[in-house]
């Protein structure tokens, strides 16, 4: 178990890290998920022995490593910025970490073209990194993680510099390899979606801060605050500031009614809160509400629509499956889904979550 305690890092009187406690279980996949600048790297760091954190302590398997180097833990990290050796072959960087441990060249060659196999890179293996494109050099770098067989692995948006396919194809394999070698996955993202497909655990991060940690479709679907809501969402989340009155939500004239999951929350002003799929242009069920608003822009990707709307001076985001080029400033009738509305408190945190 890698276990953070109360581990904050301070530069120049800043907090980059703020206090932090976390536990990561052995064999399990655990994604960072925040915008740039969020803490997920300087985070990682801190766990690998990089960086030495201000305040507080690491421990793995219940011994204190806050001090100990990088180079004397069994740690392995692949970043987006790919690292290879250039002089070397792909099977030698692959074999690399192997060959320091001493390993047998019968068990180096079997786990070289093993990992080659599997990231597409056999028949690249007598080619130097500067013979490779950006993506068949980060495989290599994955690759070299993968036989390094680390107790922690560290992975940095490893999957931004690879095809579309590919990236697909490992992100449904990578969890599975590592977890089945008994190593604490740690991977960081910017990506919503990629969170929900890697699935594991999720620790949402905000300016240094970790907001929420637990199982991933848990922590999207009932966010502890709204900042927590607002990094897993992408379309950006819609939110509202509104007035409960019973059995109604008001703002600025509009009204629109309170799903049954939220009549029990005290009257007053809250914040609702929803994700973009689940405002659409046609009543798909009945606890849909009808409301007007306004067209601003459409972006159309071909299988779906992202249309900008004006809501009571509100902007909106929904996401439409089809091709729909609204006219812009022109009135349209959209449906809202309250079964997915979430409520939060003045202070932010969450009142009520979905059903």
């Amino acid at each position: 178990m890698l276990e953070l305690r109360n581990v904050a890092k301070m530069v120049a009187g800043e907090y980059h890290i703020h206090p932090t406690t976390l536990a990561f279980e052995r064999g399990s996949l655990n994604v960072l998920l925040g915008p740039t600048l969020s803490g997920k790297t300087s985070l990682m760091r801190l766990m690998a022995g990089l960086d030495q954190p201000t305040a507080g302590s690491v421990h793995f398997d219940g011994s204190d490593v806050t001090g100990v180097p990088v180079q004397k833990r069994n740690v392995a990290m692949v970043y987006q910025q790919f690292i290879n050796y250039p002089l070397l072959t792909v099977y030698e960087n692959i074999a690399s970490p192997m060959r320091i441990a001493g390993k047998e060249k019968t068990v180096i060659d079997r786990e070289v073209r093993k990992a080659a196999e599997l990231l597409r890179l056999t028949p690249y293996l007598d080619r130097t990194p500067l013979h490779l494109s950006g993506g068949q050099q980060q495989r290599t770098a994955l690759a070299r993680a993968l036989v390094k067989n680390a107790s922690l692995v560290l992975m940095d948006e490893p999957l931004a510099n690879l095809d579309y396919k590919l990236r697909e194809e490992l992100r449904e394999e990578l969890p599975k390899i590592f977890a089945q070698s008994g190593a604490i996955f740690v991977y960081a993202t910017t990506e919503p979606s990629e969170a929900l497909l890697l699935g594991g655990n999720t620790a949402t991060l905000s300016e240094g801060r970790v907001t929420q940690f637990g199982p991933t479709t848990q922590v999207y679907r009932q966010p502890s605050d709204l900042t927590t809501a607002k990094t897993f969402a992408d379309p950006p989340l819609n939110f509202m500031e509104v007035e409960k009155a019973g059995a109604s939500f008001q703002h600025h004239g509009h009204v629109l009614p309170v799903p049954a999951h939220l009549l029990n929350v005290d009257d007053g002003p809250i914040t609702i809160a929803f994700h973009p799929h689940h405002l659409g242009l046609a009543e798909q069920t009945t606890a849909a509400a009808r409301l007007q608003a306004r067209t601003q822009i459409s972006e159309i990707t071909g299988s779906e629509s992202f249309i900008h709307l004006d809501f009571g001076g509100v902007k909106w985001v929904m996401l439409a499956p089809g091709i729909h080029d609204l006219e812009p400033d022109s009135s349209v009738d959209v449906f809202l889904d309250t079964r997915h509305l979430m409520a939060f408190g003045r202070d932010g945190r969450a009142i009520a979550v979905a059903v």
